[in-house]
């Protein structure tokens, strides 16, 4: 891939990742981690071609223009994301594959002074919440997500979420949890609200409560429906009517506004430069 794709490829996927990002000038102006990387770039092939000192002379010029410090030695995947970027360290065997996100104040460091593989594998989609330090030479498989200010010092298993001091997984893609979100998403739908805040990603009280009031609202539908038809099957008429949607008012459509001009945005946006 030449140089122009690739820039082009990671302008595009930052508007994609990132609802603040307005324009691709905004972009290349405003978003240091992008400007990290695209150094990190240059360093990197340095690195390799054995000019040691001119690769951390640039990585440590880069430090200081972008308080992003990724080690010559790394290496980074397509499409990676350093959203805000501040304070972000990434050690020389760190590996991160193709479209991850890194937040501020990320470490991937190591735990030993002997030389060798030191530092994290992450795989792809990987998502490291703000302020988390991953730590050692330990692999975060396939579709990870780390919560904010967590340390990890163990592998994750793919599509893991983990949080705490040390970190601890919270969810996985268990075929029952897979169901349950399924179920909640439906009844979201028919009740008129969106329900990204019971993903199994966002392992927060409200949430929790959130997700137990749409389980609690499928349990009474299900009972109120062997009721009506239990008394139907006796000769009755009941149910005839269909229950009305749950109105949510000016937040309601002001969010459908929203989401209605981010796609058109997404739709139109051409991330030439």
């Amino acid at each position: 891939m030449g140089v122009r794709a690739r820039l082009k490829e990671d302008i595009e996927s930052i508007y994609h990742r990132d609802p603040a990002a307005n324009s691709t000038i905004e972009i290349l102006l405003n978003y240091p981690g992008m400007h990290a990387i695209w150094i990190h770039r240059i360093s990197h092939k340095l690195w390799r071609g054995n000019w040691r000192l001119t690769a951390r002379c640039l990585s440590t010029f880069s430090r200081w223009l972008t308080g992003v410090e990724i080690h010559p030695g790394a290496t980074l995947g397509r499409r990676f994301f350093i959203d805000h970027g501040m304070g972000v360290v990434i050690g020389e065997t760190a590996e991160i594959g193709d479209d991850c996100t890194l937040y501020h104040s990320v470490t991937l460091g190591g735990t030993t002074w002997q030389a060798g593989k030191r530092h994290p594998t992450l795989g792809n989609n990987v998502v490291i919440g703000a302020g988390a330090k991953i730590l050692g030479p330990i692999t975060m498989h396939d579709g990870a997500r780390v919560g904010s200010n967590s340390v990890v010092v163990k592998d994750v298993e793919a599509d893991n979420t983990v949080v705490g001091i040390p970190g601890r997984v919270v969810s996985s893609p268990s075929s029952q949890s897979k169901e349950k979100v399924e179920r909640r998403t439906e009844m979201a739908k028919k009740y008129g609200f969106d329900a990204y805040a019971v993903s199994p990603d966002n392992p927060d009280p409200v949430a929790n409560a959130i997700g137990q009031m749409l389980d609690h609202m499928h349990l009474m539908d299900s009972k109120v429906q062997e009721l009506c038809q239990a008394v139907q099957t006796m000769g009755g008429e009941v149910c005839t009517e269909k229950l009305p949607e749950l109105n949510v008012g000016d937040f309601d459509e002001a969010e459908k506004a929203a989401a209605k001009k981010r796609k058109r945005e997404l739709t139109e946006f051409d991330p030439s430069i």
